[in-house]
């Protein structure tokens, strides 16, 4: 077998059948899994963890189902996060008033403080990964990925 043709495994980037939606997650690999890793070396947090405070600092209440819908991670891997972080002092919660069967998640000052030194992380290798392009170009991505963004969230699952 001879391989000596087929050494640019970049190929793939213009080869692939959905060349966007691979782009799209190779770079967000790139980005939250070498993160993830010192997020997980240094603080002790899995990636659903870290998502359900990065979410409950952007919002004053939201429910479990609202932090998976929001970040697209399964409601499971939310749940286990959530008790979790009750259990560190992370969140606090208290029932719905509306729906016996959820429970309304709030950060605490100490999950909020833990975010602001999470998230450095995600912003410096997000970054790295990006500083190949110029002002401009991050500008046009930021815009694009946020419109491509929003009509996801309103897609039927």
């Amino acid at each position: 077998m001879d391989r000596s043709n087929d050494t640019d495994l970049t190929r793939i980037f213009d080869t692939i059948e959905y060349p966007e939606a691979y782009r799209i997650t190779y770079l967000a690999n790139a980005i939250v899994f070498p993160a993830y890793a010192e997020i997980k070396r240094d603080f002790g947090l899995v990636r659903a963890e870290y998502i359900l405070l990065a979410c409950l600092s952007h919002f004053d209440i939201l429910t479990a189902q609202d932090v998976a819908r929001i970040s697209r991670r399964p409601r499971n891997t939310i749940s286990r996060a959530v008790h979790r972080m009750l259990k560190d002092g992370y969140l606090d919660r208290a029932p719905d008033p509306a729906d016996g069967r959820q429970s309304w998640l709030q950060i605490t000052p100490a999950g909020r403080a833990l975010h602001a030194q999470i998230s450095v992380y995600l912003s410096r290798r997000q970054d790295d990964v990006l500083a190949g392009l110029s002002t401009d170009e991050r500008e046009t991505l930021a815009t694009l990925l946020k419109k491509a963004a929003l009509n996801a969230a309103n897609l039927d699952d």
